[in-house]
């Protein structure tokens, strides 16, 4: 991933987690029981702030492009994905098997962030 695609997904992300944490709070408070509630705000919340972290790292690769930062850059967006999105089928009834999913996201976030960290050092 370049820092244009990056940073164009990163948005894309930010804005979508905009949106379902509206929806979340306006059409699905009445709707769903806390405990789903608070699995969907879960998701909500990891999805807002690595698609945060996402956009800093698009950011970074503008001026400090390498494959470690690619692969930061990739790892957050398939943690994104795999974490809240396993997050969010589970709040409308996936199987609990999909459960499955959500710590390889994390693992993907943790990798992700690790990778960047590692970037950053060896500047």
């Amino acid at each position: 991933m370049d820092a244009r695609k990056t940073l164009a997904i990163a948005g894309l992300l930010i804005a979508l987690a905009t949106a379902l944490g509206a929806f979340g709070a306006h059409a699905l408070k009445a709707h769903l029981p806390q405990d789903k509630l608070q699995v969907y705000e879960t998701a909500v919340r990891y999805h807002f702030l690595h698609a945060l972290g996402l956009l800093a790292i698009g950011v970074l690769l503008r001026s400090l492009d390498g494959e470690l930062l690619r692969w930061a850059a990739a790892l957050v967006l398939a943690g994104i994905v795999l974490f809240s999105g396993s997050l969010y089928l589970l709040t409308f009834g996936a199987p609990r098997l999909v459960g499955i999913v959500t710590p390889m996201g994390g693992l993907a976030l943790i990798a992700g962030w690790i990778l960047f960290a590692a970037t950053v050092l060896r500047q």
